[in-house]
């Protein structure tokens, strides 16, 4: 069973930065991704950005590309959610998932999520 550990959310205004962290309790192997969801109330979970944890390569969604990015610390099976120019939009709740990979995939693990609140 993997643990996620995640923090950083909070209230902020619009043109803010937040930074999301997200550790796991073991590393997941090199091909695999870990990244971030949201959820706004009312809304279906949608996908944000992911990290290939061995290569490296990142993965935006449109809505957040140029604005958010995705480091890692290896050491520390950490990945943040580095979010810059936050927009009221963005309000949700942020999980941080973890797969096995190397793909997402039903077996999935989830943080418990993180309140970002982005006031106008």
């Amino acid at each position: 069973q993997v643990q996620l550990v995640e923090s950083g959310g909070g209230l902020v205004q619009a043109g803010g930065s937040l930074r999301l962290s997200c550790a796991a309790s073991e590393r997941t192997s090199s091909s695999a991704p870990m990244g971030w969801f949201r959820q706004a109330p009312g809304k279906e979970r949608e996908f944000v950005a992911s990290i290939k944890y061995g290569s490296g390569i990142t993965y935006y969604s449109n809505s957040v590309k140029g604005r958010f990015t995705i480091p890692r610390d290896n050491a520390k099976n950490t990945v943040y959610l580095q979010m810059n120019s936050l927009k009221p939009e963005d309000t949700a709740v942020y999980y941080c998932r973890f797969s096995r990979g190397p793909t997402w995939g039903p077996s999935d693990y989830w943080g418990q999520g993180t309140q970002v609140t982005v006031s106008a």
